[in-house]
C-alpha cells in the first residue's frame, strides 16, 4: 500500500542553527558559537557549541519530544 505523504525533497536533514556571540573556551575561536537542538542518548537537548572544534559550551534538557508537540498534550493544556 503506498504512503499518502511525500518523500522529503532534501537528501540530508539539517538542524537550524542560530549564531551567538562569544569565544570558545576550548579552542579560543571567536564568532563560531551556535545554538541548536540535538537528539542524544539522553533525549533532546538545546546546546551551544563551537562550530570549529565542536566543544559543548552549554547543554540543557529540551522538551521530551523535541519540536513536536503531541495532540494529547495540547488538549490537556487547553482543559486546565
Amino acid at each position: 500500500m503506498p504512503h499518502s505523504f511525500q518523500r522529503p525533497a532534501q537528501r540530508h536533514l539539517e538542524a537550524e542553527r542560530r549564531a551567538v556571540e562569544g569565544t570558545c573556551p576550548s579552542c579560543g575561536a571567536g564568532g563560531l558559537l551556535a545554538e541548536y537542538r540535538v537528539l542524544s542518548e539522553g533525549g533532546w537537548f538545546d546546546v551551544r557549541k563551537c562550530q570549529g572544534c565542536l566543544e559543548s559550551v552549554s547543554r540543557e534538557q529540551a522538551p521530551p519530544f523535541g519540536s513536536y508537540t503531541p495532540l494529547g498534550v495540547e488538549i490537556a493544556r487547553s482543559l486546565r
